[in-house]
C-alpha cells in the first residue's frame, strides 16, 4: 500500500508563488512563440521565395515536434523530476527559437522549428503538474485555470507584436525579429534555478525508490504504464477527451478570422474589438470557471462550458450567415463568437483532473502527452474543415461547424465517462497503482456514468 508523502501544506508561501511565477510565465512565452508564427509566414514566404505548401509545413512541424516533446519531457520529468525538465525543455526552445532566427532557407527553418516545437511541447505539462503537486487542493483548481487564463495574455501579446513587426519592417527582418523575441525564455531559466523548489512529492518519491520501497513496476516504460494496473479505460477517455477538445478549439479558432473578415465583410475595426472583449470574457470566465470547479468538482469545470460551447455552434449554423450591419448588439455572430469563447474555458480544468488521476511516477507523463497529443492530433482541423466546407457547397462556416459539433459532443461524453476527482490528496496517490487504488479506481469509474 502506498505511503502518504509531501503535501502543499509543506512549501512556504514564497515557494509555492514561485512555482506559479515560473509556471506562468513558462506557458505565458511558450504560447506566445506559437501563436505569432503565424503572424510572420507571409513574411517568411515572401523573404524565402516558398511555396503555401511549404510555409504551411513549419506551422505543422512545430505542433508535430510539441506532440514528441509532450511525451518526452514528461517521462524526464518523472524521472528525474519536474525543475529538471522544465528548465531543459525551456533551454532547448528557447536556444532553437533564438538559433531559427538565422535560419539561410526552408530546410534549416524546418528542421530549427521541429526542434522548438519539440522544446514547447514539455514546457506546458510539467509546470502544470508541478503546480498541482505545489497548490492547496482546495483551490486547485482555481490557481490551474488561472495558469491556462494565461493564453489570454500570450494571444494578445503575440498579436500586437507580429502585427507591429510587419508594419515596421521590412518582410526579411520582420520574421527574424519576431522569431528572436521568442528565445526570450531562456532568462526564466536563472529564475527557476535559484528561486523554484522541486516538487516534494517527487522528491520524496525518488528517495524511497533510491531506497527500494518503490517496486521496479514503478520504472518500466512510463507510455506502457498509462495502460496498465487498471489506467487502460480512463486513459483512453481522457486522451481522446483532450483530442476532441483541441479539435473543437481549432476547427473554429482557425478559421474565424478568414470567415468574418473574407467571407462576410466584416470591417476589421468590428472584428479587432470583438477580439479584444473576447479576451477580457475569457480570462473572467477562466477564473470564474476554476473557482466552482473547486466546489462542484472537475466535471462541472469541463461540462458547464462544453454547453456554452454547443449552443453558439447551433446559433452558428442558424443564425451565423447574417452579415453586420452596422451594430455589434444586434449582430448574431458578435454574441456567437463570445459564446464560443465561454467555452474554451473548459481547458482551464484539464491539467488539475489529469494531474489528479494519476500517480506521481506517471503524472507528468500523462498531462505532457495528453496535452500535446491531443493538440497534435487536434490540429488536423485546418485539413478536414476545408474538406467538409467543400461538401457543403464551398460555405466555410457550414465547415467549422461540421466538424466542431461533434467534436464538443465527444468532449462532453468523455467528461461525463472520467472518475471524479474533487479533493483527491495527489501525495496519497502513491508511487503505482496498488490494488487498494486500481479498486478505487474502478469504482469512481463506475460511479460516474
Amino acid at each position: 500500500m502506498s505511503t502518504a508523502i509531501g503535501t502543499s501544506e509543506d512549501y512556504t508561501a514564497r515557494q509555492r508563488y514561485s512555482i506559479m511565477i515560473s509556471a506562468m510565465l513558462g506557458y505565458i512565452l511558450d504560447f506566445y512563440d506559437v501563436l505569432i508564427f503565424p503572424f510572420l509566414l507571409p513574411a517568411i514566404q515572401r523573404s524565402m521565395s516558398l511555396s503555401l505548401a511549404e510555409v504551411g509545413s513549419l506551422q505543422a512541424l512545430t505542433l508535430f515536434g510539441s506532440a514528441i516533446g509532450g511525451a518526452l519531457f514528461g517521462i524526464v520529468g518523472d524521472r528525474l523530476g519536474r525543475k529538471t525538465s522544465l528548465q531543459l525543455t525551456i533551454a532547448l526552445f528557447s536556444v532553437a527559437a533564438i538559433i531559427s532566427a538565422f535560419a539561410w532557407n526552408y530546410w534549416s527553418l524546418a528542421v530549427l522549428r521541429l526542434i522548438t516545437g519539440i522544446g514547447l511541447g514539455g514546457e506546458y505539462g510539467v509546470g502544470m503538474v508541478l503546480f498541482n503537486e505545489a497548490w492547496k487542493k482546495s483551490s486547485r483548481g482555481l490557481g490551474a485555470a488561472a495558469l491556462q487564463g494565461c493564453a489570454v495574455i500570450a494571444s494578445s501579446t503575440a498579436s500586437i507584436v507580429g502585427i507591429w513587426l510587419i508594419a515596421a519592417f521590412s518582410d526579411e527582418w520582420s520574421w527574424r525579429i519576431g522569431l528572436l523575441s521568442g528565445g526570450v525564455p531562456i532568462l526564466l531559466i536563472i529564475f527557476i534555478r535559484f528561486f523554484m523548489p522541486e516538487s516534494k512529492i517527487w522528491l520524496e518519491y525518488e528517495a524511497q525508490r533510491k531506497a527500494s520501497q518503490v517496486t521496479a513496476e514503478a520504472r518500466t516504460l512510463p507510455l506502457a504504464d498509462l495502460f496498465r494496473n487498471g489506467l487502460a479505460r480512463q486513459t483512453v477517455i481522457a486522451f481522446v477527451w483532450l483530442m476532441s477538445y483541441m479539435l473543437c478549439y481549432y476547427s473554429v479558432v482557425s478559421f474565424i478570422p478568414t470567415l468574418l473578415l473574407r467571407d462576410m465583410h466584416t470591417p476589421g475595426d468590428v472584428v479587432r474589438t470583438t477580439a479584444v472583449l473576447l479576451s477580457v470574457v475569457s480570462g473572467i470566465c477562466y477564473l470564474a470557471n476554476g473557482f466552482f470547479n473547486d466546489r462542484a468538482g472537475r466535471r462541472f469545470g469541463a461540462l458547464v462550458p462544453a454547453l456554452f460551447w454547443v449552443g453558439s455552434l447551433v446559433g452558428m449554423a442558424v443564425w451565423g450567415s447574417q452579415l453586420y450591419v452596422g451594430s455589434k448588439t444586434e449582430w448574431p455572430m458578435f454574441w456567437l463568437y463570445i459564446g464560443f469563447g465561454i467555452g474554451n474555458v473548459a481547458l482551464g480544468v484539464t491539467g488539475v483532473w489529469i494531474s489528479e488521476l494519476y500517480p506521481v511516477n506517471l503524472r507528468a507523463t500523462a498531462v505532457s502527452t495528453f496535452y500535446m497529443g491531443g493538440r497534435g492530433l487536434g490540429s488536423i482541423a485546418p485539413v478536414i474543415v476545408p474538406l467538409a466546407a467543400a461538401h457543403f457547397g464551398g460555405s466555410l462556416l457550414n465547415g467549422m461547424v461540421a466538424v466542431a459539433l461533434p467534436a464538443a459532443a465527444v468532449f462532453i461524453l468523455a467528461s461525463l465517462l472520467l472518475p471524479e476527482t474533487l479533493g483527491r490528496d495527489l501525495s496519497a496517490k502513491g508511487f503505482k497503482v496498488d490494488t487498494e487504488t486500481e479498486a478505487t479506481m474502478k469504482a469512481a469509474s463506475v460511479s460516474s456514468v
